[in-house]
């Protein structure tokens, strides 16, 4: 079945940049989506941003647009979440996520069918 690790994720002083990586293997499939979601403690999952498969079309939070950047490589393949200027608001276990059939860009939570393990991202004030 289709894997997804995250890596990147750490401690950064608020300002501060990372790049999340997420490494995709075992993929039977074409043309899917791929989003990142964070979740911080005692709150719900939140989307962050969404990718389509010509990377054509991007999609974010208002919370993040203007400082996090969305981008792909479908040879690898990999998505990848630049992040810059990071506010403590930001510190959250960050998903990366494939919607395998997509019916609707960008897609709704419950329509994405794999989801990686996470990594912790920490911003300090």
């Amino acid at each position: 079945q289709v894997r997804l690790v995250e890596s990147g994720g750490g401690l950064v002083q608020a300002g501060g940049s990372l790049r999340l990586s997420c490494a995709a293997s075992r993929l039977t499939f074409s043309r899917y989506a791929m989003g990142w979601f964070r979740q911080a403690p005692g709150k719900e999952r939140e989307f962050v941003a969404a990718i389509n498969w010509r990377s054509d079309i991007t999609y974010y939070a208002d919370s993040v647009k203007g400082r996090f950047t969305i981008s792909r490589d479908n040879a690898k393949p990999m998505v990848y979440l630049q992040m810059n200027s990071l506010k403590p608001e930001d510190t959250a276990v960050y998903y990366c996520a494939v919607d395998a059939v997509v019916a609707e860009f960008p897609p709704g939570i419950n329509e994405y069918d794999y989801w990686g393990q996470g990594t912790q991202v920490t911003v300090s004030s």
